[in-house]
């Protein structure tokens, strides 16, 4: 870590510290903008490949949502879905084997990412995202999520029409909300009185509690074929959580684990995308 983010980290923890002292609601909210806000926007100049495909935008909830589509139109159709703090760019590496394979390719910046508009993203905001993609552009045949992106499609295909023939590919899945919960507490401590609160607010904002915001649950009611990939050394979204899927042995999710990628060489990893398209 830089100086400059370590300063910044104890800077951070001290407000914290003393805003809970005064008021463990306000700090509360506060940490729940910030648990929900990515540090940056990936503003990436349009690559060739990016200038090549066909631009696609919708509102919703007033902020332009933009994204791209290439190969279309195909029988075909995978649509990619970045995690928290990255964008649909980072996953360009993707597309000309896919396109090569005969699929339409789909992908969207989330609300607060990348292109689209927005600073801030919450579960049922992208869930939501989701929905307006898939009634507009879809049906889909597969889908490629990574991180947060996984959590929000497991909780999307809970709610809409697929079945067997239907293929996920989850790439080191935001599997637990109460794991990424316990995570930014280790980085920003706040006391109990803050943190119940910052729960209760959890679930004001998302109708559910962070317990039931989990893949292990929602994996139960999803028909599609999955392939999960994650690495034992991940340091965002744990292993362990992964290990209590794998535990619950559902004859539809094949597993692949590896040791030393962690949560972002993964999907950036040559031999992941052969055994991606293998799958697919």
């Amino acid at each position: 870590m830089k100086l400059s983010q370590k300063i910044a980290v104890i800077y951070t923890r001290a407000y914290f510290y003393f805003l809970a002292l005064v008021s463990p609601e306000k700090a509360a909210r506060q940490a729940l903008i910030v648990f929900c806000t990515p540090r940056r926007k990936y503003r990436h100049a349009p690559s060739t490949l990016a200038k090549e495909a066909e631009s696609l935008s919708f509102k919703m909830d007033n902020l332009n949502i933009r994204g791209h589509r290439w190969n279309h139109p195909s029988h075909l159709k995978v649509l990619i879905i970045h995690g928290f703090g990255s964008a649909a760019a980072n996953f360009e590496g993707y597309v000309l084997p896919l396109v090569n394979k005969g699929y339409e390719v789909v992908a969207f910046d989330a609300p607060g990412h990348g292109k689209s508009d927005g600073s801030e993203l919450y579960l049922p905001v992208y869930v939501q995202m989701l929905q307006h993609i898939v009634s507009k552009y879809g049906p889909f045949n597969s889908y490629i999520a990574h991180s947060f992106g996984g959590l929000a499609i497991t909780h999307l295909l809970e709610t809409i029409v697929h079945d067997e023939q239907t293929k996920l590919v989850l790439i080191a899945p935001a599997t637990e909300t109460t794991s990424a919960i316990n995570h930014f507490f280790q980085l920003i401590p706040l006391p109990k009185k803050a943190r119940t609160a910052f729960n209760r607010l959890i679930t004001e904002k998302t109708g559910s509690s962070p317990d039931f915001l989990s893949i292990q649950r929602s994996v139960r009611h999803i028909r599609a074929r999955l392939l999960w990939l994650h690495d034992r050394l991940d340091d965002i979204t744990p292993y362990s959580d992964a290990e209590k899927v794998m535990n619950d042995h559902h004859p539809n999710i094949q597993f692949i684990v590896s040791s030393g990628l962690g949560h972002r060489k993964i999907y950036r990893n040559k031999e992941s995308l052969d055994h991606i398209l293998h799958f697919l």
